[in-house]
């Protein structure tokens, strides 16, 4: 029996030279602040979830990503954010290849993310959880902090309760704050309103509507395409990667 550990399967990129749409995908993503090109990536060798996807973002966008459940939607997220390894294919940010760049890394280029759950520290105070947004340059967090009050007020009036005891519409909200504490250029948000009650769904919409009309492009995954497609200036539908 041999001691060599397996080396992981090779990834052959497909042929995209008839591929229908390739060339407008390409034409169109030229000037896109965020793009993927022909992503193949997975959690697991051998073991893809993405299987070529393309995607991009102009400037000042709302891009909705809908798809049924295991289409590989939350993972086109990581991929672009570097939580998830892509195998074959390219991310560019501003023009720039990013591709499995770390996502610390990510951040401080201007790419915020917001994941579906866990997406608060429960036992700090909704105060302390902007700060923690913004640990990479602490000295803009008054400019920040008051930029996020004016989307969330509702946030600062309430700054010293502790996210733990908040409901799940109002730690959706501290979690998006957070992520703009970095100023990001690109926001992306993994199911904003999963969990949710239709009136706080709603709420959720219209706060990303506004973060748009802020100046951040955004780029949403979420499974109620009908009201995702209402906000959004373009859409993805990813079936099987």
């Amino acid at each position: 029996m041999s001691d060599e550990t397996p080396a992981e399967d090779p990834v052959t990129p497909r042929d995209t030279a008839e591929v229908p749409g390739r060339e407008a995908h390409l034409a169109a993503a030229e000037s896109a602040v965020l793009r993927a090109d022909d992503l193949i990536a997975g959690y697991l060798p051998g073991v893809n979830i993405l299987n070529g996807a393309d995607f991009y973002c102009q400037e000042g966008e709302l891009v909705g990503i809908i798809g049924p459940n295991g289409a590989g939607k939350s993972t086109l997220l990581k991929a672009l954010f570097g939580l998830v390894k892509v195998k074959s294919g390219t991310v560019r940010l501003q023009g720039d290849d990013v591709t499995n760049e770390r996502a610390d890394s990510l951040v401080t280029k201007g790419i915020g993310f917001v994941p579906q759950s866990n997406n608060v520290f429960p036992s700090l105070t909704i105060q302390e959880n902007l700060e923690m947004g913004c640990y990479q340059r602490p000295a803009s967090f008054k400019e920040r902090f008051a930029f996020v009050g004016e989307l969330f007020p509702a946030l600062i009036d309430r700054r010293a309760q502790r996210a733990g005891s908040l409901s799940g519409g109002e730690r959706q909200m501290v979690a998006m704050g957070r992520a703009l504490m970095m100023e990001p250029s690109v926001l992306l948000l993994d199911e904003p309103s999963a969990g949710l009650s239709p009136v706080l769904q709603d709420e959720v919409f219209v706060q990303t509507r506004r973060i748009n009309r802020a100046g951040v492009s955004v780029i949403m995954v979420e499974q109620n395409a009908s009201r995702c497609l209402q906000i959004c200036d373009r859409g993805y539908v990813l079936d099987q990667g």
